[in-house]
């Protein structure tokens, strides 16, 4: 027969290694995210673009705002509130991962999530903005610039929509 002590060990256990796994997950982002504006940085002049493909090319460029530039003009105080809100979500995705350790899909967006927001706050904390060298355009129409960090956070987006809809069918 179990006592309380003996129970409480094995409960948190199997929530641990899942929160670890996803970590590494996050962790991978990030290292994938800082190897790549690391690359970029010391490869290009800030503005240089090396056209890829006639509607792609890679480029320097540096956002001190966040998405789509929104308050790039803030007079710096934007970093540090970007960088806040970044370790706070930090947080709470953490304790989300650790409390919905038995949903994959959950935990892949929240984990593909944490490693962009904390790659994009690793760039704002080191370099006072964020790299961006992804740019995508037709003709005259440019979408504004990102980095992987963003597509980790887009692809984590989607992950925890598609887990919505798909909890959503299953309660019907």
């Amino acid at each position: 027969m179990s006592t309380p002590d003996s129970a409480g060990p094995a409960t948190t256990e199997a929530p641990l290694r899942s929160l670890l796994r996803w970590l590494v997950w996050a962790l991978v982002v990030i290292a994938v995210d800082q190897a790549v504006k690391l690359w970029v940085v010391q490869s290009l002049s800030y503005g240089q673009r090396i056209p890829v493909l006639p509607f792609f090319d890679i480029t320097l460029l540096f956002n001190t705002g966040a998405a789509f530039s929104f308050l790039a003009n803030g007079g710096g105080a934007q970093r540090w509130l970007f960088t806040g809100i970044a370790v706070v979500a930090a947080v709470l995705i953490i304790r989300w991962l650790y409390r919905n350790a038995n949903q994959p899909m959950l935990c892949a967006g929240l984990a593909s999530i944490l490693g962009g927001a904390l790659g994009n706050a690793l760039d704002r904390m080191t370099h006072g903005h964020v790299v961006d060298f992804l740019l995508f355009y037709w003709k005259d129409w440019y979408f504004p610039a990102f980095n992987v960090a963003d597509v980790a956070i887009t692809c984590g987006a989607a992950l925890l929509i598609l887990d919505e809809i798909l909890r959503a069918r299953r309660l019907a």
